[in-house]
This record gives C-alpha cells, sequence and structure tokens, in this order.
C-alpha cells in the first residue's frame, strides 16, 4: 500500500511548479544576471541569481509564502508564529500582510532595530513582534510554546517540506532563465533549506549540474552533518553571517544534500567574505548580506572554471550600512593590509619619533592610544597601522625587529583584540 501511495505522489518539480504559478501573483521572478566582472575575473560564464531584489531583499519570502498559501484562506486566513532574527521574520510579515493573516513573530532581545524596524514595515497591521531572549534558542522555544498554547502554526525557517518547496521554486527560474542546465550551480548553505529544495528540483529537471556548497567558516553545519551521517549540532557558531550562521543543519534538507561529498562543501572565512562584499558594492554597485555573498566569495575555491556556466545564487541583499567600518576593517585585516600592535616605548624624549621614521611611505596611523604603563620607564601603546600592499607590513615588523623595538602583533589575537581594538 505504502508503494502505490508513494506512486500517485506528485512529482517535487509538479509542486514546485505549483509553487512558482502562486508566487508569480506575488512577485516578478528576480533577475538572473551575466556578470562580466567575475567572467572575466574567473575565465567563466559566471551569472548571479538576484534573490537580494525579491520584495524583502532574500529568498526568505518564497518559502513562508508557499507554507502559508497551503494554509490560509479568505474566511481562514490564520494565525502564523515564526522565530527569526532577520530575512525568515521579513518574509513571514510580508506574506502575513498578503493574506490578511495574523503574525506573531518572535526575535532576540538583541535584534538590531534596523532589522525590527524594516519588519514591521513588511507587515503592518496584520503582525505583533515580540522581542524575548538574549539568545535566539531561547527566542525559539518561546516562540514555539507561544504557537502551541494559542493553537498557531509555527513556520520554521528551513526544516519545512513547503518551505523548501517555495524556495526550490529559485531553481526552476533559473533553468527558465537560463534556457539550459548551467554546469554548475553554487548554493549559500545555512539550516539547508534552498539548497535542499534547489539541489532536489535539478535532480529531476537537469540531472547534469553540479553542485557546490558555500558555508562560513564559522558556521560548516551542513559539511558536519555530511561527514558524521546525518545532522549534529556545533559546539559554536560566528554570527557574523548571521543568514547562514546556523549551528545544526535542518532534517528534511539533510535528506535531500545526503547525496553529496563534504569534499562539494566549501568554507568561506568570515573575514574574506568582507573582501567580496566590498568588491561586489565597489565595482559592481550590488548590496549583499554576508550570507548573500557567499557563493561568489567560493568561486576562488572551486578549481579551474574556464568555459563553464556557472551561477551563484545571492541570497540575500540585508545590509545594514552602519556594518560598513567593521566590514571594511575586517577585509583589511583578512588581506594583510591593517595590523595591530602593542609596542612597548622607553619613556624618553624621541622614542616615539624613532618608532615613526620606521614607517613607510604608505604606511598610516589608523589608531594610536597610550595604555596603562607596565613599568616605571617604559609605556604601552596600542597603535594600527594601514598600508597599500601586504608587504609593506612585513618589512615594518622586519625594520621594528632590527631597531629593536619590543612589540606584539595583536591582529590576530581574538581575546586581546576585542579587548582593545
Amino acid at each position: 500500500m505504502e508503494n502505490a501511495a508513494a506512486s500517485t505522489a506528485p512529482a517535487f518539480a509538479d509542486l514546485v511548479r505549483n509553487a512558482e504559478v502562486a508566487i508569480r501573483g506575488l512577485f516578478d521572478a528576480t533577475p538572473l544576471q551575466r556578470n562580466d566582472h567575475l567572467s572575466a575575473k574567473h575565465g567563466a560564464d559566471i551569472w548571479l541569481k538576484r534573490e537580494d531584489l525579491t520584495p524583502v531583499r532574500s529568498y526568505k519570502l518564497r518559502g513562508a509564502f508557499n507554507a502559508m498559501r497551503k494554509l490560509a484562506t479568505p474566511d481562514a486566513p490564520g494565525h502564523f508564529v515564526c522565530a527569526s532574527a532577520g530575512n525568515h521574520a521579513q518574509g513571514v510579515a510580508f506574506a502575513c500582510r498578503h493574506f490578511g493573516a495574523r503574525g506573531t513573530i518572535f526575535m532576540p532581545v538583541t535584534t538590531p532595530r534596523q532589522k525590527i524596524d524594516k519588519t514591521r514595515v513588511f507587515g503592518g497591521d496584520a503582525i505583533e513582534i515580540v522581542l524575548t531572549g538574549d539568545y535566539f534558542d531561547q527566542t525559539l522555544a518561546a516562540s514555539q510554546a507561544f504557537a502551541a498554547q494559542h493553537g498557531a502554526q509555527f513556520l520554521p525557517p528551513f526544516d519545512s517540506a513547503d518551505v523548501i518547496e517555495g524556495q526550490a521554486t529559485v531553481g526552476l527560474e533559473i533553468l527558465e532563465q537560463m534556457g539550459g542546465a548551467p554546469d554548475l550551480v553554487v548554493l549559500p548553505v545555512g539550516g539547508g533549506g534552498l539548497s535542499a529544495g534547489i539541489a532536489r528540483y535539478f535532480a529531476e529537471e537537469a540531472p547534469v549540474t553540479r553542485f557546490a556548497f558555500a558555508e562560513p567558516l564559522g558556521g560548516a553545519s551542513l559539511q558536519a552533518a555530511l561527514q558524521q551521517g546525518g545532522p549534529i549540532a556545533l559546539p559554536a557558531v560566528d554570527n557574523f553571517v548571521d543568514g547562514a550562521a546556523v549551528a545544526r543543519l535542518g532534517a528534511l534538507p539533510f535528506e535531500a544534500l545526503r547525496r553529496f561529498s563534504p569534499r562539494d562543501v566549501h568554507l568561506a572565512p568570515e573575514d574574506r567574505i568582507c573582501i567580496t562584499m566590498l568588491e561586489m558594492l565597489n565595482t559592481e554597485g550590488v548590496v549583499l548580506e554576508p550570507a548573500g555573498a557567499l557563493a561568489i566569495d567560493v568561486l576562488d575555491d572551486l578549481g579551474d572554471l574556464s568555459g563553464q556556466r556557472v551561477v551563484c545564487v545571492c541570497s540575500g541583499g540585508n545590509f545594514d550600512f552602519e556594518r560598513l567600518p567593521e566590514v571594511k576593517e575586517r577585509a583589511q585585516r583578512f588581506a594583510g593590509l591593517k595590523k595591530y600592535f602593542v609596542l612597548r616605548l622607553p619613556q624618553r624624549p624621541g622614542a616615539l619619533r624613532d618608532f615613526l621614521e620606521l614607517l613607510g611611505p604608505d604606511d598610516d596611523i589608523a589608531r594610536f592610544e597610550y595604555l596603562k604603563k607596565s613599568a616605571r620607564n617604559f609605556g604601552s601603546v596600542l597603535i594600527g597601522i594601514e598600508t597599500s600592499v601586504p608587504a609593506n607590513l612585513t618589512a615594518l615588523t622586519r625594520r621594528l625587529d632590527q631597531a629593536g623595538f619590543a612589540y606584539r602583533d595583536i591582529t590576530n589575537d581574538t581575546i586581546l583584540a576585542e579587548l582593545l581594538v
């Protein structure tokens, strides 16, 4: 009986096509754009699927809408609950307003005001925002308890068949817009809903296409799941790539992705992602959030792409420009263009001048701060140096050594840098 039921179930691709028809009543297909800059850089045909250009500037609206459309009716639009500090919250809020449904959106107390305000704009009077919990796990638990208590429908961000089905419409659009199967699709991974949906759709409609997955180095939940044979909780997560910093891959996404190898997953250092974000902003005028830049960032890790048609999915563009100084700082450090030193200077006239004379013509002091004296005749100085090429800072440290200065490079010392910089 089970086999008979399975044989009559619609193919996943048919479900995705139905979802796509429904979504077209909400917004047009996002652009698939050939990027000349990246194509020339990699000697390939690089295309960007611009999910940063949906009404909520991320693909999350697709899954939220698809799950909600199966439950909401004009006579009973329903009550939906979610927990999110970002894109999922905005997608649910937008869909609630579209359907005239009631939405209760739980967000951590630590959520930036900009994200709260945007969610409220998208949802209007249809939603209520509840700020609770210092950490997301606390927020999630509160939202699920609320949904159970009030008989509301909880909408998970990725571990849901209907959500995965909605996210898969990105893959349908890629094939329709390209007019054929690309050689390679590069997908960002957080909880796995987007990558699972697109991979399943391509498995039925374009099985020749290969996949590469991009995860932040500090949140490699897919790689860990593939290595262990199932989703596991990471012991710690770096939250900088907030749209993809997920401690545990979803169970349903894993079932769609378990056929891949850990070698198909490429890890992007958080600071390197900052370089990619700035490159896309300054060269192409494209604003991407850290998770939205993931797929582009790992292109250098994929080997020779010459002559291949490659699609990178840009998953979101909800970037708060107040973070731009942090992004620039992290990019400079990763590129070797900025370093921080704690310099021990003798307390005598001319000591500082002796140090300044060691700086090269392109070396610029970006930070200078006297710290508490460690001894009577010496003082410690926190100093930040920016330059034009990494070799300049290597030469500077060599001159410091030759001159007998006592110093410590704290650029990559996480604890000291957090305390002092």
